[in-house]
């Protein structure tokens, strides 16, 4: 099938439409790193659920966002936000830290939601 040059801007534009509307569905959490310390230790997402994990770097110094439970990595320049996506997860307990502080750890608690 040839696609013309004119239906490949409304074709995108659906595809955007679709995308987008999939990522407002998705739950966000916030988590803030300062003085090299992830606030809060803690975070609780619903289990089998894609997240968004908007992290805030309010340090000038860059860090990382990185968890071997989780299979993430993601680094975080200074004075600034990136978004890192986890799941769907098993109930269960993830950790996280900062590569570059490993004093700086915390955990994700993924809970399973009651039923409807």
């Amino acid at each position: 099938m040839k696609i013309l040059p004119n239906r490949v801007v409304p074709l995108a534009l659906m595809g955007l439409a679709v995308f987008g509307s999939a990522l407002a569905d998705v739950p966000q959490v916030s988590l803030t790193i300062k003085d090299q310390q992830f606030t809060p230790k803690q975070i609780q997402v619903p289990a089998r659920t894609k997240v968004e994990i908007r992290v805030n770097n309010e340090d000038r110094f860059p860090a990382e966002f990185e968890s071997s439970d989780m299979s993430r990595e993601v680094v975080v320049p200074g004075n600034s936000t990136v978004s890192v996506y986890i799941g769907p997860l098993p109930p269960g307990r993830y950790n996280f830290f900062n590569d570059f502080n490993h004093a700086a750890q915390g955990w994700v608690v993924s809970t399973p939601q009651p039923s409807k």
